[in-house]
């Protein structure tokens, strides 16, 4: 594994799904708690290196339902609106972009990749809830748009520890570069 340089103002972290509706799973390996911490070290770091800082998340009430073997638990359900937005403790900020999207990817039917070309951005730091779901559809979308990831493994986590560790041994490494919170802090300029 090479040695990583990440030009702030070319870079924007783009955290999926870290909102009201994932501090009440049980999630693996890392805690929700944990995982918003992480991010938002990340997030404060490169903010204040000129970087760009982009939450994604879910709109439930606006979950594209499509004909699946095993839907949503929350299909069909009224939903509170708060379970859509982005934690408090994540630490959201004025300057920040938030996209909302309504299935797993934070790619397709949404600005994000304009709004992450019309401002210059070559690498994005991509961390979230859930491993498999949302961080995985994302990153698999984003590639097949040419954009270059940093999948940051203890700062995403998944519902199974299991599944979580062989995305992260045997998939995203064909995609992307796999670093951890430390690495990535130690290699935003």
């Amino acid at each position: 594994m090479s040695g990583l340089y990440l030009d702030s103002r070319k870079t924007a972290l783009l955290a999926i799904d870290l909102q009201n509706a994932i501090m009440g799973i049980r999630t693996a390996p890392y805690p929700a708690t944990e995982v918003v911490q992480r991010n938002r070290q990340i997030a404060d770091d490169l903010r204040a290196r000129g970087g760009l800082v982009v939450w994604v998340r879910v709109d439930l009430k606006q979950f594209i339902q499509l004909p699946v073997d095993e839907p949503l638990p929350s299909a069909g359900k009224p939903l509170p609106d708060e379970l859509s937005e982005i934690v408090r403790s994540a630490g959201f900020q004025d300057g920040d972009l938030l996209v909302t999207k309504r299935h797993w990817g934070a790619f397709a039917g949404t600005p994000l990749e304009q709004e992450l070309r019309s401002r210059g951005i070559d690498t994005v730091v991509l961390t979230g809830v859930s491993t498999n779901g949302g961080v995985e559809s994302t990153l698999r979308q984003g590639t097949g748009l040419a954009v270059g990831f940093v999948v940051v493994e203890d700062a995403c986590s998944g519902q199974d520890a299991e599944e979580h560790r062989f995305a992260f041994e045997r998939i995203f490494p064909r995609l992307a570069r796999v670093r951890t919170v430390e690495e990535v802090l130690r290699a935003l300029a």
